[in-house]
């Protein structure tokens, strides 16, 4: 296989990137100045070595701990749970939200091998032992999305004082929330009901 056949292979393993756009963007690499690739190369190098999953929230981050679960302005007594760290771009693109995070990092698929231990679920029933007063499901809007929520419900049951919402509908069935503008977001969190 050639080195631009083995680029463009690569490219193509990226989510979205079809094989058209792989070789839109292999050559356009190839046509541009090579300081540009190298800048690419490096600064996913850079990424490679410096980001990690925060030990409290499972954002991924160059610090540790995160930017949320550091700032002492948001609402440690609020937490978000998500299903990966990309849904927290859209979720403060809303402006709504000044609590922290967590990070499942997916959703249970029992299909693709994915139970409730391979998700980050122990290390949020840990943290709602700290005095949470809201735990707010925003899982996808798709069948597994609705399962782990449902499973997080019963997981959380225990905690008699703890708030269990889960984000309005105004989110498309099977979309992700990466993907949400922040006006849907926003109205989501503006309708989010109890579980």
């Amino acid at each position: 296989m050639s080195a631009i056949e083995a680029l463009i292979g690569e490219f193509g393993r990226l989510p979205g990137i079809g094989r058209k756009t792989a070789q839109r963007l292999t050559y356009h690499l190839l046509k541009g100045r090579p300081e540009e690739a190298r800048r690419l190369s490096a600064a996913i190098d850079r990424v490679l070595a410096e980001v990690q999953p925060c030990d409290e929230c499972g954002n991924l981050s160059s610090e540790a701990p995160c930017e949320y679960c550091r700032n002492s302005k948001r609402d440690a007594a609020l937490i978000c749970v998500v299903e990966e760290a990309s849904d927290i771009t859209a979720i403060e693109a809303s402006g709504r939200f000044r609590g922290r995070y967590h990070v499942l990092g997916g959703h249970l698929s029992p299909l693709d091998g994915v139970g409730p231990d391979e998700l980050n679920i122990v290390q949020l029933l840990r943290r709602l032992e700290d005095g949470v007063s809201e735990l707010i499901i925003a899982t996808n809007p798709s069948v597994e999305g609705e399962a782990t929520a449902a499973y997080l419900h019963r997981a959380t049951s225990r905690f008699l004082d703890l708030r269990v919402t889960r984000l309005a509908r105004g989110l498309p069935v099977g979309g992700d929330l990466e993907y949400a503008d922040g006006v849907t977001i926003a109205e989501a969190f503006s309708g989010r009901r109890e579980m």
